[in-house]
């Protein structure tokens, strides 16, 4: 029963949303309780798998003899081309991706059978005693080599245009033409590749992945068995880091092991060591950029003419909407009122680049930085003056090169306010004073912005499910379509749900993702799990409560008005009922407490052909200052401060997104300074292993770093609770850092000669920047 009330409850829910909460697992990360799928207990009888690599770039396969495999100890069978069914996993239907590599390998470290044994050592020695014969074909891993060896594209380019580029370019009074390479970075994640599968009856079977994607691995498993996806059910309970590296990555694995798993009626567990991970799974895409810039005299573009050349691998994956997105983010903050972008999705000989946070925004995003800095050498200028110069307006100058209008443009104010805050002009100033003096040890500063586009450039994927269930003790079930990473989405669809129902945190129990409670889902990627996921779990709990309020009503004889959700109670007139009470009411009046939730994105389109559109539904924005120390003789530097401030609209969980933007931020300034991607001359990849990959380590964070979120913005868009994405916008936040490098580089020449560095910016090309900056 109720208790008569003249208020309502003032108390408040614990852990809502826009308050600060630990991650849902935070505890079992920090004391090893997590469970993770090589954690799960093997069923009884389980097999490993283990994948026999290519050891050419690109070959003709004249013979494979495994007779020596399959009659090694504990081995059980030896998968080739011919036992997989349906010989494909393309993410893009293109037919260009085969499970196992079937008579030429196209990169080195290609899958080319894979061995099932009773062990996993077992079926790692044995993939060591393969004779295999190759034909030798020309191999190209670079991307530049390619293009001159006229290689085909993976998929069509892209062009964006706006304005005459060619008639502004003619009459700017100022032109130049320049070149970036821009590095490619491994996901490196805590987690490897892994999958399991466990056969069923008839064609069933039931995977468990660490994937991204759980419907695309479903569909890709159904494709290669031949089997219907109603046959297929995938699990993901958590990843140990994923960062687009398991948006696509992970269907090879899970069609391995399902492929045996059906073949045998025996469960089937695969996953590589980190080098083999590394050496055949996709990347970040390096890219080399060439340009050609009109501006006038005080650094205002006037016309932009660029083409994006990516190294995208053996097969078309992911590439096309990557180099899609490097177009889309070129222009980042800067108004380009004459402009013509072009890509350029190369094959090459090397595995298959894919997704990585950002999707190809970082590369093109890093492009435009590098226009306007070319820009502020020639003229003489801070660059700061010249990314002020082009901002785009707020009511004028306001158009894409995709012809989108940029409505909620706040990056002047986030500018201003982080270049007052962090002191950048005197502390510029102090550097360049202390550069005059400073023999070996020279200092840069830089203050970048980042403008990202939030939603899935291909637009059918701007769609997600949820499903809720009320028990009959008030406690929520909660599943969705987005998968944890890490990154702490489950636990702010939890914080919508509770807030929803106004009940406690606690109260919500939130389960793996599988294909059998949520269909069709999109993968968590394009920064929208938050707001996909949370908009669908919001539309979930809305229609148990329009259920619930009309129960009420017909139950108490009160209108609608009078019926509200107050913390962990219900109001109904004046009784305050207890929420776990009213829906045991509720139950036993047969009233339905459980509903599958579902949300669109509104308002966005988009035309490739015409290269037209409202690809993305708002942007997210943000700022930081870097400052560095290089050493002028050996090329080594520190970053001694950082200062970041970052707009994520109304914060879902502050302490949540203030660790995604620390975290983004280092994550990107190890791909710009770190980590190096090399292959030898016979197409291997060399930097296979963290003893020649070098991520960022702890003492590599900046010595003060300084971050707040821009807690006065709140998101135009009716999102989830007018939150914005923060999955990658703040991973280009580190373009700054590169700049710093750059100004401290420059320094030796003062000033007069843009460095033109390369990223990543290794202690190694500062060094030769140093050397030949000397010589200007």
């Amino acid at each position: 029963m109720g208790q008569t009330v003249s208020a309502r409850s003032s108390k408040e829910i614990s852990g809502g949303v826009h308050t600060p909460r630990q991650h849902d697992s935070a505890h079992k990360h920090v004391t090893g309780a997590a469970e993770y799928i090589d954690d799960m207990p093997m069923p009884a009888g389980a097999l490993h798998g283990y994948l026999g690599l290519s050891e050419r770039a690109h070959a003709t396969i004249k013979s494979m003899d495994l007779d020596a495999v399959r009659a090694a100890p504990g081995v059980v069978d030896v998968l080739t081309a011919a036992d997989v069914p349906h010989n494909d996993i393309s993410p893009t239907a293109r037919d260009d991706e085969p499970v196992l590599a079937d008579g030429y390998c196209e990169f080195y470290g290609q899958p080319l059978y894979a061995v099932i044994a009773e062990t996993r050592e077992a079926a790692r020695n044995a993939t060591q005693l393969a004779k295999i014969e190759y034909e030798d074909r020309d191999h190209k891993t670079d991307v530049i080599d390619a293009m001159a060896a006229d290689y085909p594209h993976v998929t069509p380019p892209l062009k964006l245009e706006n304005g005459d580029v060619k008639t502004a370019m003619q009459s700017a009074a100022n032109r130049l033409s320049s070149e970036m390479r821009i590095g490619g970075q491994d996901h490196f994640y805590l987690e490897g590749h892994i999958a399991m599968a466990v056969p069923g009856e008839d064609d069933e079977v039931t995977v468990y992945s660490s994937t991204q994607h759980p419907s695309e691995v479903q569909h890709m498993v159904a494709h290669a068995l031949n089997a219907p996806s109603n046959a297929v059910t995938v699990n993901a309970r958590r990843m140990g880091g994923g960062f687009g590296g398991k948006e696509t990555q992970g269907n090879q694995f899970a069609a391995i092991a399902a492929i045996a798993a059906k073949r045998h009626n025996r469960a089937v567990k695969i996953r590589p060591d980190r080098d083999d991970d590394m050496i055949a799974t996709g990347k970040r895409h390096d890219f080399h950029m060439k340009f050609e810039v009109g501006y006038d005299d005080e650094g205002r573009i006037e016309a932009l003419e660029a083409v994006f050349a990516a190294r995208c691998g053996f097969s078309s994956d992911l590439s096309g909407p990557v180099t899609d997105r490097a177009l889309f983010h070129t222009d980042n903050c800067y108004y380009l009122p004459n402009v013509l972008l072009t890509s350029r999705p190369m094959k090459t000989n090397t595995v298959s680049n894919t997704a990585f946070r950002g999707f190809g925004g970082p590369q093109g995003m890093l492009g435009g930085e590098r226009v306007i800095e070319e820009i502020a050498y020639a003229v003489g200028k801070d660059p700061l003056e010249i990314r002020k110069l082009n901002f785009y307006g707020e009511t004028d100058r306001n158009v894409t090169p995709y012809h989108q209008t940029v409505e909620d443009n706040i990056v002047a104010r986030i500018v201003g306010e982080l270049e007052g805050s962090s002191d950048y002009q005197a502390r510029r100033k102090a550097i360049i004073e202390f550069n005059k003096t400073s023999p070996v040890i020279r200092k840069g500063i830089a203050l970048t912005p980042v403008k990202f586009g939030i939603s899935f450039t291909a637009t059918w994927y701007n769609q997600a499910g949820s499903l809720v269930h009320v028990y009959q003790d008030g406690s929520i079930h909660l599943n969705h379509g987005g998968t944890e990473m890490g990154q702490g989405l489950n636990t702010k669809v939890a914080q919508v749900v509770a807030d929803e129902f106004q009940v406690d945190l606690e109260t919500i129990r939130i389960t793996a993702t599988s294909t059998g409670k949520v269909p069709n889902t999109s993968a968590t990627a394009a920064s929208s799990g938050s707001d996909l996921n949370g908009m669908a779990a919001a539309n979930a709990c809305d229609q148990i409560k329009t259920r619930l309020v009309a129960f009420a009503c017909e139950h108490y004889g009160v209108p609608e008005d009078q019926v509200t959700f107050v913390p962990n109670h219900v109001q109904v007139g004046n009784q305050l009922i207890p929420f776990p009470d009213f829906i045991k009411q509720a139950y036993m009046a047969r009233i339905q407490l459980s509903a599958a939730g579902f949300y669109k994105t509104p308002k966005i389109h988009w035309d490739r052909e015409k290269g037209q559109g409202r690809p993305f539904f708002y942007f997210a924005y943000g700022a930081s200052v870097s400052e560095v120390s290089i050493d002028t003789l050996t090329g080594e530097y520190h970053v001694d401060r950082v200062d970041i401030l970052h707009d994520v609209g109304r914060s879902l969980n502050p302490a949540i997104d203030m660790g995604q933007v620390q975290g983004a931020f280092i994550q990107g300034m190890g791909w710009l300074t770190t980590e190096e991607l090399w292959w030898d001359d016979n197409g291997r990849l060399r930097t296979h292993a963290p003893s020649t990959y070098k991520i960022p380590l702890a003492s590599d964070r900046p010595k003060e770093f300084n971050v707040q979120l821009a807690t006065w913005s709140t998101n135009r868009e009716r999102t989830i609770r007018r939150s914005k994405a923060v999955g990658e916008p703040p991973f280009m936040l580190a373009n700054s850092v590169l700049e710093a490098l750059s100004m401290a580089t420059a320094s030796v020449a003062d000033y007069r000669v843009c460095p033109r560095l390369d990223a990543p910016a290794t202690p190694e090309r500062i060094l030769m920047a140093v050397e030949r900056l000397k010589q200007a």
